[in-house]
């Protein structure tokens, strides 16, 4: 039981897409750093923490909501809204200040997952 984890492994976000390769190039354009490239199954990186894109076109269509996001902690939030416009990206939460103490907004991923970028307040100079 008290076997050795690597802290990057111990807890992975895992998505299934529809197409790998869209998936693939929109969270690199974001600044995800990919790792492998299998085909059908793709490992990111953002900071040491993994992201896998699993392909499973068989899911069918796009759901309008989303259950869950992704959370990236960023030093400037302004500036991945700004790269998110230049993107056309589907915007599901405007940027703004919010009371629990981070600026962020939130934009859909081609399947419709929601990736949330923040950045603290009080790291912006006006907390």
């Amino acid at each position: 039981m008290d076997r050795y984890v690597d802290p990057t492994e111990q807890l992975v976000t895992e998505i299934f897409v529809r197409d790998v390769k869209r998936s693939t190039a929109f969270y690199r354009r974001l600044g995800f750093e990919l790792v492998r490239d299998d085909g059908d199954f793709v490992e990111l990186t953002w900071e040491g923490h993994l992201l896998f894109l699993d392909e499973r076109p068989e899911m069918g269509p796009v759901p309008d909501t989303t259950q869950a996001n992704v959370r990236v902690m960023v030093p400037d939030v302004d500036r991945y809204w700004e790269l998110a416009a230049e993107m056309g990206a589907r915007v599901l939460a405007p940027i703004e200040d919010k009371s629990y103490g981070l600026r962020d907004f939130a934009i859909a991923d081609p399947d419709g997952f929601a990736v949330r970028f923040a950045t603290r307040i009080e790291d912006l100079g006006r907390g």
